[in-house]
């Protein structure tokens, strides 16, 4: 449990780290550089979890770079369904408790780099 809060707190502090609440319009907002190890700690991944997952996580940080070249309202929708998208896959990997901390971990980093806005 301690381990899991450690890695959810260093990965949160590491995506924030330097951010403001004006990053909306910056394209480093968007850009999701997340350490997969310390993921799939937090995780508990299982081995065949962890391709899927690092499979996932770059398929929405493609969309997120994607998103990051459109206007603000174009903007916002692209976002918005590069997250659905996101927590529709991981629902298939992810077991009910690991979804639940993925969850955790995905609405802070949102919420550090400012996209929910």
């Amino acid at each position: 449990m301690i381990l899991t809060l450690v890695a959810m707190l260093s990965m949160t502090t590491a995506f924030a780290e330097g951010e403001t609440a004006n990053t909306m319009n910056s394209v480093e907002a968007y850009e999701l550089n997340i350490n997969m190890n310390k993921l799939s700690a937090a995780l508990d991944l299982a081995n065949d979890q962890k391709e899927a997952v690092a499979d996932i996580h770059h398929t929405f940080a493609s969309e997120l770079m994607f998103a990051a070249q459109y206007g603000n309202n174009d903007r916002k929708a692209l976002v918005a369904r590069a997250i659905d998208n996101d927590v529709k896959w991981m629902r298939y990997v992810l077991n009910d408790k690991q979804m639940h901390t993925y969850l955790k971990l995905l609405n802070a980093t949102i919420n550090n780099r400012g996209l929910n806005k």
